[in-house]
């Protein structure tokens, strides 16, 4: 690249020859180079903002337009379900439908309602109990095989529970435990504990090891100092759990279907959906007010407590 320039003096002129290696430090530690603009430059983020859109808004319809028809159909006759499945006017609207699944005789759904909170309760507490001493062992652990013991549970992560569950029930029907509240607790609280010691395990690595050491220090044991001056600094973490725990437990339906068993007379609010399902034909009046029954109180938790879900994940980045 040549520059001439030209002075007003006594006939001073001079070349100025710059080469493209005299300008990579001015490009590097000067003026940064100009940017792009034009239709061109315009264009890009334009587009990249409708794709991305389009996407999102795709994404949407794939899940809100099933909770759409479930919704409506909770409150139709069963011919308006069968023929006009997304429409609805104030002449199919009624709660008659709804109201009889609130009083079906062959499903008590406030007695589901209390069974299945009684299990998410149980399930988070046994949960926690467990696996917060063994995350704190394994995040205060410096030796290889406390790191060996994280990914013997981690690995339950892998795999799906379904597949575990025929030699589940093979074990509780040795042990006497099939078709039993306590059996199912063991199944659902173990089927917790590989991303609740995960998510611990990776929250403790942040806290700082003083607090052992003052704990220890004004004569405290590892246990007293672990649930008196630990836990409590754990709480985003647990509510990330007990919200991630209560919904999976809340939603489950293969695991009760298949441990408690209709013949145990238990029923969570997800087996119940089986009242309407008969051998040759199916009472949508039935099914869609039940399905819309279990799944309504999980939808509103997790919208109250979803800022829960993301502050615990996060907490652990982002503490000191």
């Amino acid at each position: 690249m040549t520059i001439s320039t030209e002075t007003t003096g006594p006939n001073i002129a001079a070349e100025v020859f710059l080469t493209d290696a005299d300008e990579l430090p001015r490009r590097r530690f000067g003026r940064r180079p100009r940017r792009r603009s034009g239709p061109a430059a315009a264009r890009t983020p334009l587009a990249a903002t409708i794709v991305k859109w389009v996407l999102l808004g795709a994404l949407a319809l794939v899940m809100l337009v099933p909770l759409y028809i479930l919704v409506i159909s909770a409150f139709k006759p069963q011919a308006d379900i069968i023929l006009h499945p997304l429409a609805i006017t104030p002449d199919m609207f009624t709660f008659e439908y709804l109201w009889n699944a609130i009083t079906s005789e062959k499903f008590n759904v406030v007695g589901a309602y209390g069974i299945t909170l009684l299990f998410v309760v149980l399930v988070n507490v046994f949960c926690i109990a467990l696996a917060a001493p063994v995350a704190y062992v394994i995040a205060r652990g410096r030796t290889k095989w406390h790191v060996v013991l994280l990914v013997v549970f981690v690995s339950g992560l892998f795999i799906p529970g379904q597949v575990t569950l025929i030699p589940v029930v093979f074990v509780l029907r040795v042990l006497g435990l099939i078709n039993t509240i306590p059996g199912f607790l063991l199944f659902e609280t173990a089927a917790t504990l590989p991303v609740t010691i995960f998510l611990f395990a990776a929250y403790l690595r942040t806290v700082p090891r003083d607090i052992d050491e003052a704990a220890a220090l004004d004569g405290a044991g590892r246990i007293r100092a672990f649930w008196s001056c630990i836990f409590p600094i754990m709480r985003p973490v647990v509510a990330t759990i007990v919200v991630l725990n209560s919904i999976g437990v809340w939603n489950d339906f293969v695991s009760p279907q298949i441990i408690l068993g209709p013949g145990s007379g238990i029923y969570t609010v997800t087996t119940g959906v089986y009242a309407a399902v008969g051998e040759f034909s199916t009472d949508y009046t039935v099914l869609f007010p039940t399905l819309l029954l279990a799944i309504a109180p999980a939808v509103a938790f997790f919208i109250i407590m979803q800022r829960h879900i993301i502050g615990g994940l996060v907490a652990g980045a982002t503490k000191g």
